[in-house]
């Protein structure tokens, strides 16, 4: 399962929810969102990837 292509489909509530929490399990709410965008269920928590690559993407860019 790619982050890279659900992630930047995700709503600003979901995206919220994952960031509270990255270690932490997936939320119904949000699985069901990432289901939709990527035609498969979700793992019950995000890999060390997924995190990593989550958290470029809120970085600010100089």
């Amino acid at each position: 399962m790619s982050v890279e292509r659900w992630w930047p489909h995700l709503s600003i509530a979901s995206k919220h929810r994952l960031l509270a929490d990255l270690d932490g399990p997936i939320d119904d709410d949000t699985a069901a969102e990432i289901e939709a965008v990527h035609g498969t269920a979700p793992p019950e928590r995000l890999t060390r990837a997924a995190r990593d690559f989550i958290r470029t993407q809120i970085e600010a860019v100089d």
